[in-house]
């Protein structure tokens, strides 16, 4: 378990493997922990770290703002207090969104980014989680989390195929505060990623389930429409975590992405590659 301290909190991190650094970055209501596996298979390759975003996980909550780029500063912060001058990106959901804008203000220090179900604009999030970014509406879920564990349990068989999602997601409800719960979501659904898309100039790979019920599937299509350098892989037996649906596929495709960033340097306006 590590941590380090800025300016804004606590902030948590795991860190595993030697050589060059692949960041990985989880998505709403989430922790470090959906990395486990990731980490174990890409640290035989890369030192690989996989950050709790403020407010989630082991990281601070005792901020008074939670909202999309805060993670970005966050990010950016982490990789100075580290001396890690440029990485790759790697994010879930929530934190593929944030990979994305860190690429987009500091360009300098991402060399690739990979995005697994995430939101490019926030309006393609399920109806549900949209409504959690409201106050109100927020509360009362939060100060029912019977009712919200007991939902998540009765849909966990339509959001993952994977048995251990509910026991990880209680898990990281449980270290979760009302105003995380509620600014990031708030935060994420009016993002909208879509315009800035053509400044990208670093390789995107979107990693999109086509059971996806939490982030709509068809988001890979503004990558492949405005992303100058973009591939999309969609798995046709995943869902919202692509990662504990088809982990064998998962892990050999981001590692041939990353591992293309050993080749040879990054080359903006080369051309997409839209599969």
């Amino acid at each position: 378990m590590s941590s380090i301290t800025t300016e804004q909190g606590i902030l948590h991190y795991e860190v595993y493997g030697r050589g060059r650094p692949v960041i990985l970055l989880h998505g709403w209501l989430g922790s470090w922990g959906l990395w486990q596996e990731t980490m174990a298979y890409l640290g035989r390759y890369y030192r690989t770290y996989a950050l709790d975003f403020w407010g989630f996980g082991e990281s601070g909550k005792k901020r008074s703002t939670y909202a999309v780029d805060d993670f970005v500063a966050m990010v950016q912060q982490f990789m100075e207090q580290l001396g890690i001058v440029r990485a790759p990106l790697v994010g879930h959901s929530m934190g593929g969104t944030v990979s994305l804008k860190v690429a987009l203000t500091s360009p300098e220090r991402v060399s690739r980014v990979t995005v697994i179900g995430s939101p490019i604009d926030g309006e393609s999030l399920a109806w549900t989680l949209k409504m959690a970014g409201y106050r109100p509406i927020a509360f009362m879920v939060y100060n029912a989390m019977w009712a919200l564990k007991l939902g998540l349990r009765i849909a966990a068989p339509t959001i993952t195929r994977d048995k251990r999602w509910t026991q990880m997601i209680y898990k990281d409800l449980s270290r979760t505060t009302l105003e995380s719960f509620l600014i990031s979501i708030a935060s994420l659904r009016r993002t909208n990623l879509v315009p800035r898309l053509h400044e990208l100039d670093v390789p995107v790979m979107g990693m999109y389930g086509l059971l996806d019920n939490i982030v709509h599937p068809d988001q890979w299509e503004p990558l492949c429409s405005h992303a100058p350098q973009a591939r999309v892989e969609r798995f046709e037996q995943s869902g919202h975590f692509v990662m504990l649906d088809e982990p064998e596929r998962f892990m050999q495709t981001l590692k041939e992405f990353l591992d293309e960033g050993r080749k040879q340097p990054p080359r903006p306006n080369a051309g997409a590659n839209k599969n």
